[in-house]
């Protein structure tokens, strides 16, 4: 492959919907705690820890891991789990679900005999779609019983996913409007209009990060980067392909033909050197 045939989208024009803008931009432990209290509407909010991008979780080997856009606990020690969702995909709602599991079950250290111990999570999924069909800017899950709509679960996790294209201005804060407006135009006049501070110190990122050479420099590299990882994961996916129709053709030979293992492998032409991986395989 010849990555000079293709061309990245220029680090100037990027918004907070491509993942490389958002996550360096929610690096900045100021910045992501902004972002925390415009969706939360809690001024009071403080980050205990500096955002952790691209975090991987993963309970067994042998289970999928996720990889969370960004991490990070506050003063209450409540997780949050940040993930910029660009692409509409149906499975967004489970995919919540999944992560929550996951990181649910890393905080529990051994020895702890009380879940009661387990910190409250926040997971926020924020898109340029509404998911829901509902036109809401936000929507906000959290358990309740489905025979009394009053009473809670309070098992302490909240899910939120945020539509930048909702239309119930009225039902939000000017301020999350505002927010969800910039997040895909990264419109200037937007931020000279409102009268938020914290979406001017998030704007005022975004430019600095814009303007580093630095960082137009990191971001070709991890352009870069996922292009060879997406074209070894087609390579490694026809690999398998090939892999599994040459042995279900050889069991289908030995099968209904009767033939060896190694008759079979001689009828397809394996190479030497491959046929004990296929006998291994076969066995």
């Amino acid at each position: 492959m010849n990555l000079t045939t293709l061309k990245p989208k220029p680090l100037k024009d990027l918004t907070l919907l491509d993942k490389f803008l958002f996550d360096e931009t929610m690096e900045n432990s100021d910045v992501y705690e902004d972002v925390l209290q415009i969706i939360l509407e809690d001024d009071h909010l403080r980050l205990l820890t500096e955002p952790e991008t691209e975090k991987e979780l993963r309970t067994v080997p042998w289970l999928r891991s996720i990889r969370m856009d960004v991490f990070a606990l506050d003063q209450e020690k409540t997780v949050y789990n940040t993930e910029m969702q660009a692409e509409k995909k149906l499975d967004l709602v489970r995919r919540s679900r999944y992560y929550q599991g996951l990181i649910d079950s890393s905080l529990l250290p051994s020895g702890i005999t009380s879940y009661n111990s387990l910190n409250n999570s926040c997971i926020i999924m924020i898109t340029p779609f509404d998911l829901f069909d509902r036109k809401r800017y936000r929507y906000t899950f959290i358990p309740c019983c489905k025979e009394d709509k009053t009473l809670e679960l309070n098992d302490g996790a909240m899910r939120i996913f945020l539509n930048t294209k909702g239309t119930n201005d009225h039902e939000i804060s000017p301020e999350l409007r505002d927010f969800l407006h910039y997040v895909g135009s990264l419109d200037e006049s937007l931020v000279e209009n409102s009268n938020s501070e914290r979406l001017k110190n998030i704007h005022a990122c975004v430019n600095r990060i814009k303007a580093s050479e630095e960082m137009g420099v990191k971001y070709m590299q991890k352009w870069e980067e996922r292009v060879l990882d997406r074209e070894k994961g087609r390579e490694e996916g026809r690999e398998e392909g090939r892999l599994s129709t040459t042995l279900e053709n050889l069991r289908n030979l030995m099968t209904n033909v009767g033939m060896t293992p190694e008759q079979a492998m001689a009828a397809l032409s394996v190479p030497h050197d491959e046929q004990e991986k296929y006998l291994k395989l076969l066995q």
